[in-house]
């Protein structure tokens, strides 16, 4: 409840932050447009931003016939999870990663890596499936689609406001306005990145609930992280915004847990897990999958 209850605080901090811009750019005029402009961006978002992931990744579907160990894991860990099951994809990359993305559990999707199915034991990408279907089952996945909307469509319309003039005569005057300009979308970024690490730890818990053993998911964390540092993701690195949407971020250039990460420190999230075992009496994490 108290994540909850920060997401949708941090999601109206932004929300805010957005009709400020369009307040600075054409005072109440500008701010109701920004919130048309608002409302359909998250619109179409909604509908399609799980399309448009899967599709910027080369993802594909894979079914009982074409990946029967991966589609009957997650098959396996949906039951485990009391959730629909979602579509599975596998995406031929070979820096070990996974996501998740859809609009509900009813129209859901996760989605692996190449590098993820050949680099870990089938008990570790248990666990990341299960950390993914976590995610899902919180509805994260329309959470930070909709915080990422914000944040881009923020960047964008300050960029406007600062070189295309704007409602700078009112209270806040030239210098307010142009600071507020510049620091919206800096205040915008950390609002997602907060809400992107704080659902991250939470998914860790329920993903090792789903699956059993909270250990398959911390080794899983632990070699991810150490191949994400040494093989690149091209399309990722292309397209940052999206990186909050892995398990562990695959930029090299974010690789501490600064202001500026998308993700927790990897140990802590490791630490977290290895401490949930041993509460749970789940320490022995030489178990077979299945």
């Amino acid at each position: 409840m108290a994540n909850g209850l920060r997401t949708g605080v941090l999601i109206a901090a932004m929300t805010a932050l957005f009709l400020g811009i369009g307040f600075l750019l054409g005072g109440t005029t500008g701010m109701a447009i920004a919130f048309v402009v608002a409302l359909g961006m998250n619109g179409f978002a909604y509908w399609n931003s799980d399309k448009m992931v899967l599709r910027m990744y080369g993802a594909k579907q894979v079914d009982a016939q074409s990946a029967p160990d991966l589609y009957k894991m997650v098959q396996q860990l949906a039951q485990n999870a009391q959730m629909p099951m979602p579509k599975v994809y596998v995406i031929e990359n070979d820096q070990p990663n996974a996501f998740a993305t859809g609009r509900n559990p009813e129209n859901a999707a996760v989605a692996a890596t190449t590098g993820l199915l050949s680099r870990l034991t089938p008990q570790e990408v248990a666990g990341v499936m299960a950390h993914e279907l976590a995610h899902v089952k919180s509805r994260d996945t329309l959470t930070m689609t909709i915080t990422a909307t914000l944040a881009g469509a923020i960047a964008m319309l300050a960029n406007f406001a600062l070189f295309f003039g704007g409602n700078r005569n009112g209270a806040v005057g030239l210098i307010g306005a142009i600071a507020v300009m510049l620091l919206a979308p800096l205040a915008a970024s950390l609002v997602q990145m907060a809400i992107s690490r704080s659902r991250e730890y939470e998914a860790d818990r329920i993903g090792a609930e789903i699956c059993g053993r909270p250990l398959w998911l911390a080794s899983a964390l632990e070699k991810i992280e150490g191949f994400a540092k040494r093989i690149d993701n091209d399309v990722a690195e292309r397209n940052p915004a999206s990186a909050s949407l892995f398990i562990i971020n695959p930029l090299h250039a974010h690789k501490r847990d600064g202001m500026f990460s998308t993700h927790p420190n990897t140990a802590n999230r490791i630490a977290k897990l290895r401490a949930m075992a041993g509460e749970t009496g789940t320490g022995d994490d030489a178990r077979p999958w299945g």
